[in-house]
This record gives C-alpha cells, sequence and structure tokens, in this order.
C-alpha cells in the first residue's frame, strides 16, 4: 500500500505543477522577453518551468510522512482508509502548490528588481540623449 500512496502523491504533484507551469506561462514569457530579449526569453523559461516541476514534486512528495505508514518491526504501520488517502492528497497538493508559491514569489521580486534597474539605466540614457522619459 505504501507504494501506490507514494505513486499517488507523485502523480498528483506533477499534475499540479504542470497545470501551474501551464498557467503562468505566458505572464512568464512576457517577463522574461522585457528582461532579458526575446533571444534568451526561451530558454529562461523552459528553465523556470522545470524549476518550478522539481520544486513542485519535491515539495508536495513528502516521503518522511509517508514514512509512518511503512511497517518497521517495532511499531504497526497506519492503515490507509479512505480517510488518509484523501488527507494526503490534499497535503499534496497544498504543499506543491505552498512551495510553488515561493519559487514564483522569488522569481517576481528578482524580475521586479531587474525592471526597476532597467528603466532607470533608460531613463538616464533619455535623459542623456535629451529625450523625454516616456
Amino acid at each position: 500500500m505504501f507504494y501506490a500512496i507514494l505513486l499517488v502523491t507523485l502523480a498528483v504533484a506533477l499534475v499540479t505543477s504542470i497545470l501551474v507551469v501551464r498557467f503562468f506561462n505566458e505572464a512568464v514569457k512576457k517577463i522574461l522577453s522585457r528582461i532579458v530579449g526575446d533571444d534568451l526569453a526561451e530558454a529562461w523559461r523552459k528553465y523556470m518551468s522545470f524549476a518550478i516541476v522539481v520544486v513542485g514534486v519535491s515539495g508536495g512528495v513528502r516521503i518522511w510522512d509517508l514514512e509512518k505508514f511503512v511497517p518497521n518491526g517495532r511499531e504497526s504501520a497506519l492503515e490507509l482508509n479512505g480517510v488518509r488517502w484523501t488527507i494526503q492528497i490534499y497535503r499534496t497538493v497544498i504543499d506543491t502548490l505552498s512551495q510553488i508559491a515561493w519559487v514564483m514569489l522569488l522569481f517576481f521580486l528578482c524580475t521586479m528588481v531587474a525592471y526597476v534597474i532597467m528603466r532607470a539605466v533608460e531613463a538616464r540614457a533619455n535623459e542623456r540623449n535629451g529625450k523625454t522619459p516616456e
């Protein structure tokens, strides 16, 4: 039964991560196009998608939490009934989304700082050329 819960939580975390990647795909693409340009945006978007999936799966599948369903000689394993399945799946979804939220927050904070720096550099360049900022 341990293998079943492990595979189900892995599948749930993977599907959740892929759905989040698809949801944020266009926003990440636009931000990266503005920050790093169209040439590098696609490569960075692929890396960001990979990072989201890896962090989501590693955060959603909590092995140390699933170990209580494995019998270990001294203590008996917990029984996997319908309520525990539901709790584990719910926990997997919430933990996956939580870890992805941290990655996305970090990404958006870094890109916001980069955007502000770019705007400041552009404003200085426009001042030197005698243009008014937009």
